[in-house]
Order: C-alpha cells, then structure tokens, then sequence
C-alpha cells in the first residue's frame, strides 16, 4: 500500500491485534500448538483459544499467513506455498524451543495443517471446520473468474471490520482451490493423531466434504465431532454456542498425546 494514503474503504488497519504472537505458559513441560488463522482473517481470531490452551499450560505461537492482516489488495498477491511456507517457518522455530508441537487450524488454516503433516512429525492436529469444497458453486471455477472480477464483496459487523476483510480476492479462492489439490493425494499417507470438527450451520464450506477428508487420513488415533445447526464455521469464536464442548474436545485430545512430564526433584 502506498505510504502515506489511507486505506481503501473496508480495509482494516495494520494494527498489533492482527499481527503474529506467542503467549509462554508460566509452568513448562507441555508440547507447544501452533496455531493457524482462516482465510481473510489474522491471528486475532485465534486468541481466544491460545489463551485458554496457555493457560493449560501449553506454549502458543500464532502465525500470520502472508497477505493477511494487511489488505485485500495484498492477499490477491499470494499464492497458498507462502501460507504453508510462513506457518512452516512458525512450525520449526517453535519445535527447537520446546520440541513436540501440535498443530490446530481452521478452515485455511486446517488444510495448511495437513500440507505440514505430509512433510512434518507433528505430535497431533486438530482440524476446525476442515473441508474440501466450498459452499459457493462458482468457488472451483475461480482460476478463470479472477481475470474477470477482482473482488467478492461481503457484508461485516463494525466490530470484526478491523480484523476480517470485507472483499475476497478470487484469487485468493482459486489458491484455497490450489491447496485442496495439493493435500488431497496426500491425505492417504498422513498418520498423524488428529481431532477434526466440523458443524451443520457451516455456510462458508460443505462440512460433509470435512468428514470426506477425516475418512481419507490413515491417521491410527483419531477422532471426528459435528456440533449441529446451531454451530457455524468460525468455530474459534467464544460466541459460538458449543465453544465450551469444542474446548473440552480439544484439552481431552491433547492430553491423552502430551508426554508425562518429568518429576521434580524430591516429588514421590
């Protein structure tokens, strides 16, 4: 964006709440959780849930996927190899300052988390709202549709404005496109322990196309949970009504991977 003019209409401000973070549990012992955003939003959508996983006792580092955070105009720049290149980069700068890392992403994020489980050792992932079609019937067909229109516009809440766009970039869409091709010949090799969750009131993505996906894991541990039609698809907001159960489903999960921790000196 040009230095000193203003944001186009709808574009939210660099501002520190979209921006790459990590939240260090006051006790150590636990795996880190690399945590990774949908699309068009930031890491601000995944604070909720770092804090409470922080103060579980987990080491939380939220990464923020290229062209995001920033403007629309941004995002229409990037391809999906940026995305899993930055939450790569993120992945490993974690796991050599506390080793074993969970992965836990939603939407984009999700399938950014399997791209890394093809090419990682992940202690476990947790998918939210994974899926492998969208809800809109033009979103395969969007590799063509970018030459003709830039943008698809949408309505937002003044209080989530600053931290979501209000235009998609088709291009954007046709690198999701992109990055569903990329990790469906994959999923088969993936044994990676994880937990996906998807949920009827979904109306940006087919969740049934999420449990498609869970099906084709060769994953030995795993689980699969979808919360009814009172459920939508950002599942990491506190005010969606089974963010409490989400939360029980995912501390479970974890703790039955996290290693013991190692007595302390004098403990029985």
């Amino acid at each position: 964006m040009t230095r000193g003019k203003k944001n186009a209409p709808g574009c939210p401000q660099p501002i520190a709440e979209n921006q790459a973070f990590q939240l260090r549990p006051a006790q150590s012992g636990k795996p880190g959780v690399l945590l990774i955003h949908g699309f068009t939003a930031s890491p601000w959508e995944m604070r909720p849930l770092a804090e409470h996983l922080c103060g579980s006792g987990y080491h939380v580092a939220a990464v923020r996927l290229p062209g995001h955070g920033t403007s629309p105009e941004d995002l229409c720049r990037r391809r999906c190899e940026e995305w899993i290149a930055a939450a790569r980069e993120t992945l490993d700068i974690l796991g050599r300052e506390v080793g074993q890392v969970h992965a836990m992403g939603l939407s984009t994020g999700a399938l950014v988390c399997l791209a890394l489980a093809a090419e990682r050792e992940l202690c476990s992932m947790v998918l939210l709202s994974p899926f492998l079609a969208m809800q809109h019937r033009l979103a395969p067909l969007t590799g063509l549709l970018r030459y003709f229109r830039s943008y698809q516009h949408r309505e937002l809440p003044d209080h989530l404005s600053p931290y979501y766009y209000d235009r998609r970039p088709l291009n954007g869409i046709y690198q999701i496109c992109r990055l569903i091709g990329k990790i469906k010949p994959l999923l088969p090799r993936i044994t990676t322990p994880t937990l996906a969750i998807n949920a009827l009131g979904d109306r940006t993505v087919r969740a049934e196309s999420g449990y498609a996906l869970f099906q084709r894991l060769s994953s030995p541990c795993r689980e699969y949970h979808m919360f009814g039609p009172g459920t939508g698809h950002g599942l990491a907001a506190p005010d969606q009504p089974s963010w409490q159960a989400m939360l029980d489903l995912i501390l479970r999960f974890l703790a039955a991977l996290d290693p013991p921790r190692p007595l302390k000196p004098g403990a029985p």
